[in-house]
């Protein structure tokens, strides 16, 4: 499964979540799961900010050779599952390719929607959508301009609703690829 993660800028939250991913996927050897992230208003070329970056390594992710892209509609269509931010970004992602919004999701309503009803596929995310009362589900504020104590909670957020996700959705395939067979993610509080 290939994710797509969507912030403003793309120097803190959507790369915090796509490191994660990333870091996730690495540690457990599952091959079929990878991730990328952008910005709808992207600081194109610039790095990570560096307080997000203290963020990433301190919860095991890598911060190399990492710049800031806009997302496109090429990055939306590669993307098995979209997850933004805020609502507001969602709407903006959905509205940009014929089809997104089906699998286009904040963070936090897929989430949501998985923990409550046990989604386990993009679809299931969706067809769960308006029946798991996820939606007005606060998003992942911007900690840009914040201490550094805004950053380290934002990615603790963002860590305690992806790691969950991610463990339902790739439990699923586990019959499916050795790789994940057997394998549980313990949870985060």
């Amino acid at each position: 499964m290939h994710i797509l993660f969507v912030c403003s800028g793309n120097v803190c939250r959507s790369v915090i979540a796509e490191r994660l991913t990333l870091a996730y996927a690495a540690e457990r050897q599952i091959r079929g799961l990878t991730a990328e992230s952008a910005g709808t208003r992207a600081l194109v070329g610039f790095p990570i900010e560096p307080r997000a970056a203290a963020v990433i390594e301190g919860l095991g992710g890598d911060v190399t050779e990492r710049r800031a892209r806009r997302v496109d509609t090429d990055m939306i269509a590669r993307a098995a599952l979209v997850l933004t931010m805020t609502e507001d970004l969602r709407d903006r992602v959905s509205a940009l390719a014929a089809g997104a919004s089906m699998k286009s999701f904040t963070l936090t309503e897929a989430h949501r929607i998985a923990a409550v009803t046990g989604a386990d596929t993009v679809a299931r995310l969706d067809a769960y959508r308006s029946t798991s009362d996820a939606e007005g589900i606060p998003g992942i504020p911007d900690p840009v301009g914040l201490s550094e104590r805004k950053f380290v909670e934002t990615g603790d957020r963002i860590a305690a609703a992806l790691f969950p996700l991610l463990d339902i959705l790739t439990t699923r395939h586990a019959g499916n690829d050795p790789a994940i067979a057997g394998w549980r993610i313990q949870r985060y509080a």
